[in-house]
């Protein structure tokens, strides 16, 4: 069927779309039950990822507009989640870093995303996620990374694999 055919719903960006809100709303609905936000939890693994990161860094990973980004790393710094701290290489800049208790609400909060990738995995099966993996890294301009390696003889990646890459 053409895009014409099926009106808005036969766009390859709107199954996009329905795909992103679906997951979205899921994990916001879970991510709720500890108080955080998804872009908070995006934040939250960034820096824990990267140990030490610079807001502009940080905006880049999360996919956030630096204002929109200050706002919420404010509100995280006021609830004692993240700290601010001068570059020991370079006094001009500062990193962020995860407080003890926001390291606490990271690893809370993580099993929420990791059911739900899970779930995912669960659904479309370790070929077809690692193909879907692929393609949206390739439509976001980011398909140069590299998966790790595939123990099945088929290429799939297994679900423990799948869920490593994530954790």
């Amino acid at each position: 069927m053409s895009s014409n055919d099926a009106g808005v719903t036969g766009y390859l960006a709107y199954a996009l779309a329905a795909a992103h809100r679906t997951v979205h709303q899921e994990l916001a609905r879970k991510l709720k039950e500890e108080g955080v936000q998804v872009e908070a939890w995006r934040i939250m693994e960034a820096i824990d990822a990267e140990r030490a990161i610079t807001m502009g860094r940080l905006a880049d990973l999360v996919l956030l507009a630096p204002p929109t980004l200050s706002k919420i790393v404010d509100r995280m710094v006021a609830d004692g989640l993240v700290q601010r701290q001068i570059s020991t290489e370079d006094q001009r800049q500062v990193h962020l870093v995860l407080s003890a208790l926001g390291a606490r609400k990271r690893d809370r909060v993580r099993g929420f995303a990791h059911d739900l990738e899970a779930a995912m995995l669960d659904r479309l099966g370790p070929e077809k996620a690692r193909a879907l993996q692929n393609a949206l890294e390739m439509l976001a301009g980011r398909d140069d990374r590299d998966m790790p390696a595939a123990p099945g003889a088929d290429g799939s990646l297994s679900r423990d694999a799948f869920a490593a890459r994530h954790a």
